[in-house]
């Protein structure tokens, strides 16, 4: 089939007729200069992938039509240009594509057909932890565990990289994924088998919409969706509503761009984008640099968008050319994207496109700010955090609150700690560290966080040596610059040590607290805190002993570990008192935005990224080292507590099974709102008494050797026996955080696992309840693997994050959302009944259904199977078992 549109191809430039685009323009359509930039990326990619199989003209018709389509609910695909993983992720990923060569080898398949058509860059991020700091040997330790915890994944993602064309793997120690991203990978357009179109991509990590910052249209997506993805199968999604998000005026001097994206989090959230693109314009875009645009892109999980963009303009280019990226690329990037009326000028209001709605902010409003103490969105005004803590300690058990009585408020606590004595209290901090992509790719914070400690050390102040100090830079670039601009020495006096390069706090790889602070702050039940420059602070994903955890920028991470407790008021109250006996206050030491800007066109030079990202697919030597085999299958080795072949795909044939209606089912958890990714599979530290440390105990191996469960995504064993394992999930059944439930048929509590499998011995179907956003939080596959592998058939809720939900129906497990209104508690509903779900044998997307319950209750449920693709994946049992059969196929 010929391409509907070829008439619309041309050269770019008419010396070089083999390079040619697809002309948008020559659509002579005016809807398109009417559309918001975003969706013009997905209509071209339509365009040019329109073959009237999986995408039809008619969905070009759809995207033009935006304007009207939008609140439809319409149904459009995507061909994303790249897919980029990282390693906690991306270790599954590879793990169900090397399982799938053998399913499609058993049914009589071509294993090699399983194979990515389109660019995959795996970044090796996450695996990193902080159990060295303080010291200047701590980076080179950390990495030396690293690989000693890690070796049997690394060898497995060495042996992916060989067998699977298509797949780049960026070693570890390199950086942060959506910093190397930003930095190194992205194209902004790509120049492929003769065609110029946009760069564009999904990524198996919500933060993924940092690259949307540099007007690379970029989101999160599951793993499963993922690997379609990269097996060439588009996105099926419904072609979204567009937020024109106008920024005016200018920032005062002493705000970072961490107070911006804080602001903009906690506005969006009451706006309500979910499921939403957020579009940035106005005068005010202009004073943003790209690294503060890909800050505010990156938090777009937290305020709940599914990607937020800013298109590209003059200051992006400016951008390419600073991070070293090659100049005659330049040349066709800018010339292209002016061509198919793609590239901003934020001044120039007739630019403007229509937007579903517009939300202002005034970026002169923005005052210092943190978030926290359980949540992203909960933005707290620096001047205020004093008396925010103090009403979270007295208030109800909540996102805002730990039910301290009022007269244990002031407790202390002391200790000892290298010969001296200290106290802990509540809101004393007892980690604080610089980490993330969201700041440390932003130099401006960076820069500012090196002055900031410069002052400080000039003052004569310090921070106590209990408190877990560490700084993870996303990139070498950002070792680079600290050192040459003379600031590092000043972290490192005050304890901010480089530990490594990757994520590290800020997805829970903290490493342990000095065993004598644990003891003080279990002694006197404690609300220690954790400060972090991350995106991430819910419950139990920092730290076990860290119940408070405040976002901030990495000048006020600083600040807070000097202070040594976040009850403080900075404005009355001095920072500390040095040798001297003088009072130094913030405010004394607190670098202005001049300043910072200053020593950043001095020392953020285009040469430093060309050194750094020459080398960075082969600077690691124990990377360089690693044995893999060849082999196009994988050897499955039986004794591997790593890597294991998943069950997903056992008895699978080639014929279709019917859907057939859920019976008499149990409530395994009765869950109530927000319950996080985290929660339903963390990521962190493997507890002593939990069901996967007793497994990976008769495996033979130590407590030492456990390592973090991000770390065992290669083996379902384990990550079965750690679904729900997150001691800070709260089921209503036992009323309390425990990662526990009631077997309902004798009333026992037990472990969540335990209790799964003895329903599934008695061949039981489960289900959970629970509230609003279930599943919000790190795109995580095993969320839906997990279930899955328990033997839940279902999901009843009242809201759902967008991309657990597209987890779930990959796994062929069903999200059932109640009708308007309802809720388990509208409804009567105790988890104790035992449930029917009534599956017809015609579905259509988003159709209601009867549940029926023992008690002779019955009432409706939507099915969150939002378009027909979603249907066809529910009929195969799941989007894996769809691909396989489709890839057996002669």
């Amino acid at each position: 089939m010929t391409n509907p549109y070829a008439h619309t191809i041309e050269p770019l430039d008419p010396q070089k007729p083999d390079h040619k685009f697809f002309n948008l323009k020559k659509l002579e359509d005016p809807r398109y200069d009417q559309l918001p930039f975003s969706i013009r990326v997905l209509l071209e990619s339509a365009v040019r992938n329109c073959d009237e199989f999986l995408v039809k003209k008619e969905d070009v018709e759809k995207i033009l039509n935006w304007k009207v389509t939008q609140s439809q609910t319409v149904e459009v695909p995507f061909r994303p240009a790249r897919v980029i993983l990282q390693d906690f992720t991306g270790v599954p990923a590879v793990v169900d594509f090397a399982a799938m060569r053998d399913a499609v080898k058993k049914l009589q398949g071509d294993p090699e057909k399983i194979n990515p058509v389109c660019p995959a860059d795996l970044v090796i991020d996450h695996s990193i932890q902080v159990d060295f700091n303080r010291k200047s040997d701590s980076l080179q330790k950390n990495q030396e565990l690293e690989f000693e915890r890690n070796m049997e994944r690394f060898e497995f993602l060495k042996w992916g990289s060989k067998a699977f064309r298509n797949m780049r793997i960026i070693p570890p120690g390199s950086g942060i994924v959506h910093q190397v991203n930003l930095e190194y990978l992205a194209r902004v357009v790509f120049e492929q088998d003769g065609y110029y179109y946009p760069d564009s991509l999904v990524g198996t990590d919500s933060h993924t919409t940092m690259i949307d910052g540099l007007g690379v249209l970029g989101w999160g997506v599951g793993g499963i969706e993922a690997e379609a993805v990269m097996l060439g199968q588009p996105i099926s999604m419904v072609l979204p509503e567009v937020i024109g998000y106008k920024l005016q005026g200018t920032p005062d001097k002493f705000i970072t761009s961490t107070d911006i994206v804080l602001t903009v989090t906690k506005h969006l959230r009451q706006v309500g984008v979910v499921g939403k693109f957020v579009e940035f314009f106005g005068p005010g875009v202009a004073q943003l640099s790209i690294a503060d645009r890909a800050t505010i892109a990156n938090m777009c999980p937290e305020y709940g968008a599914t990607a937020a963009f800013f298109p590209v303009d003059q200051i992006s280019i400016q951008y390419l050319k600073q991070t070293g990226r090659d100049m005659d690329k330049l040349s066709y990037i800018e010339k292209y994207l002016k061509a198919v009326g793609m590239f901003r000028d934020y001044s120039n209001t007739a630019q403007d496109p229509q937007f579903t709605q517009v939300v202002e902010l005034d970026l002169s409003t923005v005052v210092p700010c943190c978030s926290g103490p359980k949540r992203p969105q909960d933005r707290v005004a620096v001047s205020e955090m004093k008396q925010d803590f103090k009403a979270c300690l007295g208030a109800k058990q909540g996102f805002k609150g730990f039910q301290v009585a009022p007269e244990r408020h002031d407790v202390r606590v002391p200790f000892q700690y290298n010969g001296a004595e200290y106290l802990l209290s509540h809101g004393s901090v007892v980690i604080a560290a610089i980490t993330s992509c969201t700041n440390t790719s932003n130099p401006s914070v960076m820069l500012g966080a090196g002055l900031l400690a410069l002052k400080a050390v000039k003052a004569g102040l310090s921070v106590k040596p209990y408190i877990k100090t560490s700084l993870s830079p996303g990139s070498g670039v950002v070792t680079y610059y600290l050192k040459e601009s003379g600031v590092m020495d000043f972290l490192s006096q005050l304890g901010f040590e480089v530990v490594g390069y990757g994520c590290m706090t800020c997805i829970g790889n903290s490493g342990p607290l000095p065993e004598q602070v644990v003891e003080a702050i279990t002694q006197g039940d404690l609300v220690a805190a954790g400060v972090l420059s991350g995106n991430r602070n819910f419950e139990g994903r920092v730290h076990p002993n860290t119940r408070a955890n405040y976002l901030a920028s990495p000048p006020l991470v600083i600040a807070y570990a000097i202070a040594g407790t976040v009850r403080i008021d900075f404005e009355k109250e001095p920072l500390a008192v040095n040798a001297q006996g003088k009072e130094v206050f913030l405010r004394d030491i607190w670098p202005t935005r001049e300043e910072i800007q200053a020593v950043e066109r001095q020392f953020v030079i285009p040469a430093m990224f060309k050194e750094v990202y020459e080398k960075v697919e082969k600077v690691n030597e124990r990377w360089n080292s690693l044995k893999a085999p060849s082999d196009k299958l994988y050897t499955w080795d039986p004794n591997s507590t790593y890597i294991k072949s998943p069950p997903f795909f056992d008895g699978l044939t080639r014929e279709l099974q019917t859907p057939k209606s859920i019976t008499d089912a149990y409530v395994l958890l009765n869950l109530g709102d927000s319950v996080t990714t985290d929660h339903i599979s963390p990521a962190g530290n493997i507890a002593r008494n939990s069901s996967a440390a007793r497994y990976l105990t008769s495996r033979g191996l130590t407590p030492r050797e456990f390592n973090s469960y991000g770390s065992r995504r290669g083996n379902d064993a384990v990550m079965a026996r750690g679904t729900f394992a997150n001691i800070r999930l709260f089921n209503k059944f036992i009323n309390k955080q425990s990662p526990s439930t009631i077997y309902l048929p004798t009333g026992e509590t037990m472990d969540v696992f335990d209790a799964a499998e003895k329903y599934q011995q008695d061949t039981h179907p489960l289900l959970i309840l629970a509230g609003k956003e279930y599943g919000s939080g790190s795109s995580r596959d095993w969320a839906a693997k997990g279930p899955f592998l328990l033997g839940i058939k279902a999901v009843l809720a009242e809201s759902y994050e967008r991309i657990h939900r597209s987890n779930l129906v990959g796994m062929g497990v069903i999200p059932l959302e109640y009708l308007p209104g309802d809720s388990a508690e509208s409804l009567g509903l105790t988890g104790r009944e035992r449930y029917t779900v009534i599956i017809p044998p015609k579905l259509t997307p988003r159709m209601t259904v009867d549940i029926k319950l023992d008690t002779g209750k019955t009432f409706q449920a939507k099915m969150r199977f939002d378009t027909d693709v979603e249907l066809t994946y529910f009929h195969h049992g799941g989007i894996l078992n769809y691909m396989i059969r489709k890839m057996s196929e002669n």
